[in-house]
């Protein structure tokens, strides 16, 4: 028993886990058998995707000891590149990879001048978080571009009974960013990046390609994030993803992801994630104010934090009288 509360101790995401099922349950009896219907759960689940994408980026990104709250504005700028790029006739696939090419250029952008010039990452993604936004709004002219009838969006957005197909590729991208934290020497590179970085570049990690890799990892996400929304609403809007860059934190914090870089979990950024759409679905459903929604949010954030930080005390001194 003690060891099991040890390993329970040591994997913050598995309180995300019960407190997700205890919410499930409670969110299940005030909405009268609304919240888990055939209907309210595929929805939940089609939109899971979008914001788990982004969520599993900002984690990794902070494992390896950075932040980038530029998220929500990539998440607008690369469906908007791709949807001038299929304006002006280029084919699906292509224009695709010119909106994710564009999202891999801010986290490109947004490496350099935090690793070349030593400035903290907040402040370099807080202005490209402004930046990406107003070229976002340029490049639209003003009025979002219609996209074209004939694109094969339903590959995203067709559901397969409970599951939109758009959960295939989010499932698939979980696991083999799990596979690479895990099982991958580079996911070892980025735990030790986040977590010693002195220790990690004497060792020979070289931790500025780390870092660089995981900011153009962040954004790419968010940007493919974005380009499924957008395929779901079907128009780009400038104003999309305005907020999610904070939820995108929050979830990964109470997913288990530490502030200070080296711990973290694909696992956990999907918990965080999945308990920000059943509080604001959970909500809406049991006829409590919409704007509850943030103030909830928050409350989890510091719980998470400092519950987090109190499993982890604890671990360390079961370990040390063992």
């Amino acid at each position: 028993m003690r060891r099991l509360f040890k390993i329970y101790l040591d994997k913050p995401e598995l309180a995300g886990v019960v407190l997700l099922i205890a919410l499930t349950i409670v969110f299940e009896f005030t909405s009268k058998g609304v919240f888990l219907s055939y209907e309210n759960m595929r929805g939940v689940r089609g939109l899971l995707p979008e914001m788990g994408l982004v969520a599993m980026g900002v984690t990794i990104l902070m494992i390896a000891g950075e932040f980038d709250i530029s998220v929500g504005s990539v998440f607008a700028m690369a469906p908007m590149v791709m949807a001038i790029a299929l304006v002006a006739g280029i084919s699906f696939a292509f224009a695709v990879l010119f909106g994710l090419a564009a999202a891999a250029g801010v986290g490109i952008v947004n490496g350099i001048v935090t690793l070349r010039f030593a400035i903290p990452s907040f402040i370099t993604t807080l202005g490209m978080l402004f930046v990406a936004r107003s070229i976002t709004v340029v490049i639209s002219g003003g009025f979002p571009p219609v996209l074209p009838l004939d694109i094969p969006a339903y590959v995203f957005t067709h559901f397969v009974g409970l599951i939109r197909l758009s959960m295939f590729w989010f499932a698939g991208i979980a696991v083999a960013l799990a596979a690479l934290l895990s099982l991958t020497n580079f996911g070892n590179w980025i735990k030790a990046t986040g977590g010693q970085i002195d220790a990690a570049a004497a060792l020979g990690v070289p931790t500025g390609a780390v870092k660089m890799i995981c900011f153009a990892l962040c954004a790419v996400l968010a940007g493919f994030a974005g380009i499924i929304q957008v395929l779901r609403l079907g128009s780009p809007l400038p104003s999309l993803g305005e907020g999610l860059e904070l939820q995108a934190v929050a979830a990964a914090v109470i997913g288990g992801t530490s502030l200070y870089g080296g711990v973290g979990t694909v696992l956990g950024a999907i918990v965080g994630a999945l308990l920000i759409r059943v509080i604001d679905n959970g909500l809406v459903l049991s006829h409590v104010d919409a704007n509850w929604f943030k103030f909830a949010i928050g409350a989890l954030l510091i719980l998470a934090v400092v519950g987090n930080s109190w499993l982890r005390r604890t671990s360390r001194r079961i370990k040390l009288e063992t």
